[in-house]
């Protein structure tokens, strides 16, 4: 009796732990679950090194008045938004198995609901059930094989955002759609075909909770720091904040992250995942232009005072603040290669331009003189241009200089707001944060907001969007190349956190 007994009590632990082993590997969800009359049961895995959802299903379909699909999910109340990067594995068998975002109003076949789906032809769409047990309804996005998928709900308004790898999104949208205040919100896939299983990959999964109409300059949200490998586009979240996370600059030998926080700079081990406060002397109120000079040794900072923000330089490794600015607003940006030479953003009689001075103090000189915000200037890693964004020629955009401020030249020339242009310490390539044209102020770069990242090669040529994300003022207002040129550090938003655990290196 006491041997069956330790036997059921072993069985039932490994159960526990086996439900446990599952809960933890499912990342940012809940659990799973097939959903409708399914033959073939579904699974899904989930890696934490590469924070990678790779979800396998079956069923017969979703459409018509019932559904059956592999569902991974958890349960959110209020405005949220939904990013991953997908793609099936293998040719499959059927033309019109699915993967997706999904948002059901409860776990029943029948269901209301509302999808953001891509067929295995390429068929995108936006799919809704506006009652339960109706049929369903579609709207056809304008581009197939779609490689990235975003739902957005804002009230009863889902607006799906698609895009293929680098381009920018196209969107569609349903109104009045009422699934309920608390929604059931995940990924799925489904075979189109009982007899068949089907597996896809989700990478750069991301639940977003908005700000509540804040602009984020009088109410932050908190933060999510990440890294991306610009190699195979997949980004992770090294670190996650209830707090304000701004502007993280990659350290010369490649071991830590310098941000700010409520004034204060953080150095961030990327080994222990830990952060500590950097040591920056008198300058207590830190805002987000903060650079380290290219050898690494040095750290111009930007303190904010009753007279605007002021630069002061301080060991990389922290001491006290040398004040480098006479006056303000000015906002540090970049060092010259040898060292020498900062250039900042300086408002000086109510005009914001670029000015370049010695960084062991001196006169200040005024390099640009256009009318209209000039902002975000920094040398390239050969010394031989100093690039930059100004508004001059309507919407902000991305130039670039001479080191004495001649030959000024536009680079981008498109239909977004392009601020904070960073080469890469190779010299090949430029990044830069893109605001949505009409969303802000072409002088404004607020909180809070769809934004782009995107690259460039130095010499011209095609923009490439790398990371769509919810955030804008702190997300790259410093360089955030790693030494390698290989990855981006960089800040998204969100006002509730979804933990990633356990956080990989």
């Amino acid at each position: 009796m006491k041997a069956k007994s330790s036997l059921l009590m072993c069985f039932l632990c490994a159960v526990f732990f086996s439900q446990t082993v599952s809960a933890q590997n499912l990342g940012i969800f809940d659990t799973q679950t097939d959903v409708g009359n399914v033959k073939l049961t579904g699974s899904a895995l989930y890696e934490p090194e590469l924070q990678q959802y790779k979800i396998t299903g079956s069923g017969y379909n979703i459409w018509f008045d019932h559904d059956a699909f592999h569902y991974v999910y958890k349960r959110i109340k209020g405005d949220f938004i939904l990013t991953t990067s997908a793609a099936f594995l293998g040719k499959g068998v059927e033309m019109h198995r699915k993967l997706g975002w999904m948002i059901r109003a409860s776990l029943d076949s029948n269901s209301k609901h509302v999808n953001a789906v891509v067929h295995g032809d390429g068929l995108t769409s936006l799919q809704f059930r506006r009652t339960v047990g109706a049929q369903t309804e579609e709207v056809k996005s304008t581009i197939t094989h779609a490689d990235v998928i975003q739902i957005e709900r804002k009230g009863n308004t889902y607006t799906m955002s698609v895009a293929r790898n680098g381009e920018t999104f196209v969107t569609e949208k349903v109104e009045d759609l009422d699934l309920g205040d608390e929604v059931y919100v995940g990924l799925f896939v489904c075979s189109h075909n009982p007899n068949v299983s089907e597996t896809a990959v989700f990478n750069n999964v991301r639940i977003v909770v908005p700000a509540n109409g804040e602009n984020g300059y009088q109410k932050y949200i908190g933060s999510d720091i990440q890294i991306l490998n610009l190699e195979n586009n997949n980004s992770r979240i090294i670190y996650q904040s209830s707090q304000s996370l701004q502007a993280p600059n990659w350290t010369k030998d490649g071991k830590s992250l310098i941000y700010n926080s409520n004034g204060l700079l953080y150095k961030y081990d990327l080994k222990t995942n830990i952060p500590q406060v950097l040591n920056t002397g008198v300058a207590k109120n830190n805002n987000n232009d903060h650079v380290l000079s290219f050898d690494g040794k040095w750290l111009a900072i930007s303190n904010s005072e009753k007279d605007g923000s002021i630069g002061y330089i301080i060991p990389s490794t922290g001491g006290e603040a040398r004040q480098l600015t006479p006056t303000g607003p000015s906002y540090m940006h970049g060092w010259s290669p040898d060292g020498k030479y900062m250039v900042f953003c300086g408002d000086r009689n109510n005009e914001y331009d670029i000015y370049k001075v010695p960084s062991k103090g001196g006169k200040e000189v005024r390099l640009t003189d256009a009318p209209g915000l000039d902002d975000g200037a920094e040398y390239t890693p050969d010394g031989k241009y100093i690039y930059f964004c100004s508004v001059r020629s309507g919407l902000m955009q991305v130039w670039r200089m001479n080191p004495d401020g001649s030959n000024q030249t536009q680079v981008t020339n498109d239909d977004f707001d392009n601020w904070f242009p960073h080469v890469s310490p190779d010299g090949k390539m430029i990044e830069f944060i893109s605001f949505i044209k009409n969303e802000v102020a072409p002088g404004d770069h607020p909180f809070y907001r769809h934004v782009y990242l995107r690259v460039m090669p130095v010499g011209g040529g095609p923009i490439k969007v790398v990371a769509y994300l919810y955030g804008g003022q702190g997300t790259i207002n410093t360089p955030s190349w790693s030494p390698d040129s290989k990855r981006l550090a960089f800040v998204s938003n969100t006002q509730l956190l979804f933990p990633v655990f356990p956080i990989a290196q």
